[in-house]
């Protein structure tokens, strides 16, 4: 029996690493197989069950809609008063809406709750006294673990080994600044924000390395028990930023109609019961119920068919952004190339051949140097040369050497330090980013400036290696590493991807601008960007952008294209400052040191084999890094986006003419012009066709380009279309009175079957911007749903049960003239339409001009439009680029 269930980690954090083993079941050189099982079976899997899907969550969420509020109370007012088939079809309203919006949330949820699952993150562990990688949820109390830089950490730890550990902690206590962690116990009583010795669940590796001990998993632990209190709030996109917009335009809308509707009836000296029911499904009447239901369909089809394109979605609407993205942040490396190095070459600081940098380089991996079973752990370039060749042939000399220390790697210094021994020789090894390592050496010849450009030009990563002899104390420091001797370089190849061309290429033709943010040399990627056919107009270094503000960093990124030697901070404010400007932002990264641009992009997109704090800070993942997988994406989201617009201009804009027209007429007929029930039944049948519009087919023009929310559109589109179904509602009245002598039943019925057709058969004009309209074909549900429903109210005065909707059979010619009607209708429609974008259109060679709106999801919002235009280059164009590279004095 597991004998630690109960110990947290404050009070481990007390203990000796023997009482903690004690109390743990452990020992150093970690858990067997059977005790793992054993104690998984006591205390479960290592999973916080924050986002576990519950189906009466998801209803609860449906029914606390306001319209489903005035909708059951419409209904209980209805069969109260007498109106049983006001009820019923208010009912049924209420139970269609809420059974759709429950199936398709729920689904959705599921669907993305399955994707979640697939993301792993691992962790290393000692069991039985082998390193291992595991999946985090196997994770169990007693277990070994070994922390590295970018890690998150995965459970509550106590530490038992540290190298210049330091944790980011601000997840849990809000501090920004990392916290330097410690080995050895401290006095009981103090909080979890003074565990010095402690790494917990959630927060970070900042810097350092670690080994500990596993106290506490899952919702034990210190984390899990605020996640589980709190869950997880949800930032606010674009597209609900829209959505609430577009919501508080039609509750203005349907506030002031239903007004004037009540104020007329009264006025009219109609019964208070008809007034306030009609006034209601008016109320009812503008709003487009399966809204909810279409932007979930939408979402759900689009997150399986992203699936299928290898591209995981943790936030479901999310899927609208990325359709809206115009500048693409990316790394290079396994973006834009292979993104497996190879090793090609050692040489001294003198360019020949020399394998002594390489034996140096060896010895300074960060892996205890055990040939016979080394775990290299993630790191590409001690994973590229323990795979070379020559590294087999020098396992024996290695052999003889043993690592006492270690400064191990950040993303500050970029660069590693160890101390190793070997009989009575004892000396640093010093591996890095060459200016970083070039900066501690004292024998710097000029020559070396000319080698190093040589090397990256041609696309090579250049390592540098120096050593000194040391002769002080076992533990090391940051201010040790001064006064080496440079050795030589090691030179690595990571090839363009043969693809990544066609990629750019696509990207290009989407008005998406692809910008490369990179920690490597500025000549490394130039020369990539060269081979793979991305236009390079200018070069920014990290040195540079250090000494910018924020307003001239805002000047220059129009005409730049690569971000060199950068660190993780200029990253994040490059992609803050990017969206400053007016653009949506994407940013591609899989490092520890891209967590923070994750977050301040407007889709933060990592892949399935980041760091953990990668995937966590990602929006999307993607299962293939690879620029041809992330235009699928694009194209999917404009594609869910476009088809959310079309039901949303034609709803409004059919609604508020039809809403408008039973206001006008109220003002002047002696009868309701459509019974309560007839409105809701219309509104029932024409909104039901609609959840077809998820899978129509989008013209390609309108896939061209990123299109964003814009409110005052939605207002003008509504304003102009909605006179125009006004006018031959109004024509409609004037035939049913004037030439049908029509009975309040027959005019109702009329207009009703008028209605029906005209709203359900305009989206065949709304859905496109070609015109004629039948120039874009349209999907065939969608088709298919808009003929049957149409059948449907032309069929149902002549049921047997019309009476009991207050309809009546219509004439040969009435429906004959209600045809022609439709017919004009739509024709005028299609000449307001072309009227209507034609403003839009501007001359060949610029941008078009599309409804824009913009967003602040993680840090403030700008409202307004602007226009989608083609970032400026300087001129001079690489020319440019390579004169800034020249003027540089470091490399």
């Amino acid at each position: 029996m597991f004998v630690g269930h109960s110990l947290g980690i404050e009070e481990a954090s007390t203990l000796s690493s023997s009482q903690l083993f004690d109390l743990l079941g452990t020992r150093s050189i970690g858990l067997t197989a059977s005790e793992v099982i054993a104690v998984r079976k006591e205390v479960g899997s290592n999973v916080i069950q924050s986002h576990k899907v519950h189906w009466y969550r998801v209803l609860l969420r449906q029914v606390r809609s306001p319209l489903l509020a005035l909708l059951a109370g419409t209904s209980l007012v209805s069969y109260f008063v007498g109106e049983r088939t006001d009820s019923i079809i208010i009912g049924s309203i209420l139970c269609l809406s809420v059974g759709l919006g429950f199936f398709n949330d729920f689904r959705a949820e599921r669907a993305a709750h399955e994707l979640r699952s697939r993301i792993r993150h691992g962790a290393s562990v000692v069991r039985e006294g082998k390193s291992v990688r595991i999946d985090v949820v196997d994770l169990v109390p007693g277990d070994i673990v070994d922390l590295q830089l970018g890690e998150v950490i995965p459970a509550d730890i106590r530490i038992l080994e540290t190298s210049d550990l330091e944790c980011d902690e601000s997840i849990l206590t809000g501090e920004s600044v990392p916290v330097l962690k410690t080995s050895a116990a401290i006095e009981p009583g103090l909080g979890l924000t003074d565990l010095r010795n402690a790494a917990l669940m959630g927060t970070v590796v900042h810097s350092g390395n670690a080994r500990g001990v596993v106290v506490t998993t899952g919702s034990r632990s210190a984390f899990g028990a605020i996640a589980l209190g709190l869950g997880v709030e949800q930032d606010e996109s674009d597209f609900q930023l829209g959505l609430r917009k577009f919501s508080g335009l039609l509750i203005v809308v349907a506030g002031g109609l239903t007004s004037f509707i009540f104020l007329c009836n009264i006025l009219l000296h109609r019964p208070l019961i008809d007034a306030i029911l009609f006034s209601l499904a008016i109320a009812v009447g503008i709003t487009p119920q399966m809204l909810p239901a279409v932007v979930s369909t939408s979402l759900s089809a689009g997150s399986r068919a992203l699936a299928k394109r290898k591209i995981l979605v943790k936030r479901l609407i999310s899927i609208e952004d990325l359709g809206n993205i115009s500048v693409l942040f990316t790394d290079k490396t396994g973006t834009l190339t292979e993104g497996s190095l190879q090793f090609m070459r050692a040489m001294n600081w003198r360019g020949r051949l020399d394998d002594r940098s390489l034996v140096l380089s060896l010895l300074s991996t960060a892996t205890e140097l055990r040939p016979a079973d080394l775990y290299v752990g993630d790191n590409p370039i001690d994973q590229a040369l323990w795979e070379s060749p020559l590294a087999q042939s020098h396992k024996e000399e290695i052999s003889a050497f043993h690592r006492i220390s270690m400064v191990p790697f950040d993303h500050d210094r970029r660069m590693i330090t160890v101390l190793v021994e070997s009989g009575t020789d004892r000396f640093l090894i010093c591996r890095g980013a060459p200016e970083s390592v070039l900066e501690r050496c004292r024998n710097v010849d000029p020559q070396v400036d000319d080698l190093l450009k040589g090397e990256f030009s041609q696309g090579g990563r250049v390592i540098a290696v120096a050593t000194r002899n040391w002769e002080g104390s076992n533990t090391l420091s940051r201010q040790n590493e001064t006064d080496f001797e440079l050795i030589g370089f090691l030179v690595f190849m990571d090839p363009p991807k043969l693809d990544a061309r066609k990629a750019i290429q696509r990207l290009k033709q989407l008005k998406v601008d692809v910008k490369i943010i990179t920690g490597d040399n500025a000549l490394v990627a130039v020369h990539i960007c060269q081979q793979i056919g991305l236009e390079v107009n200018d070069v920014l270094i990290g040195s540079q952008i250090g000494v910018m503000s924020d307003d001239a960093l805002k000047q220059e990124l129009s005409g730049t294209t690569i971000f060199a030697r950068v660190a993780p901070e200029q990253k994040s404010r490059i992609v803050r400052c990017q969206r400053e400007v007016g653009s949506d932002v994407a940013f591609l990264g899989d490092g520890v040191n891209d967590a923070l641009a994750l977050h301040a992009a407007d889709v933060g997109i990592s892949v399935d084999t980041a760091t953990d704090i990668a995937k966590d800070a990602a929006d999307i993942i993607l299962l293939e890094k690879n620029l041809d997988v992330l235009a699928d994406g694009v194209l999917e989201g404009r594609r869910i986006f476009a088809n959310t617009i079309k039901y949303m201009l034609m709803g409004a804009s059919s609604n508020f003419g039809n809403m408008f027209s039973a206001a006008g007429a109220s003002a002047f007929l002696s009868f309701l012009p459509m019974l309560p029930s007839q409105v809701l039944l219309n509104n029932l049948l024409y909104d039901s066709s609609q959840l077809a519009i998820s899978s129509d087919v989008v013209d390609e023009e309108q896939l061209a380009r990123p299109a964003h929310w814009d409110i005052g559109l939605i207002r003008r589109y509504l304003l102009v279309f909605g006179p125009i179904s006004s006018i031959f509602d109004f024509g409609t009245f004037a035939i049913l009175l004037w030439v049908f002598h029509a009975t309040p039943e027959l005019f109702r019925t009329g207009w009703f079957v008028e209605s029906v057709a005209t709203q359900t058969l305009v989206i065949f004009v709304i859905r496109t911007n070609r015109s004629p309209f039948y120039k874009s074909r349209a999907g065939v549900p969608l088709l298919l749903a808009a003929l049957l429903v149409i059948g449907i109210g032309v069929i149902l005065p002549y049921v047997p049960f019309a009476h009991e909707f207050g309809f009546v059979p219509l004439t040969g010619g009435m429906l004959s003239t209600i045809l022609a009607l439709v017919i004009l209708y739509l024709a005028l429609a299609e000449l307001g339409k072309r009227l209507f974008f034609k403003p839009l259109k501007v001359e060949p060679g610029r941008a078009e001009r599309f409804p824009q709106g913009r967003k602040r999801r993680r840090t403030h919002r700008r409202a307004g439009r602007f226009i989608a235009k083609p970032h400026p280059s300087p001129s001079g164009g690489s020319a440019h680029a390579q004169r800034r590279l020249r003027s540089q004095n470091k490399t």
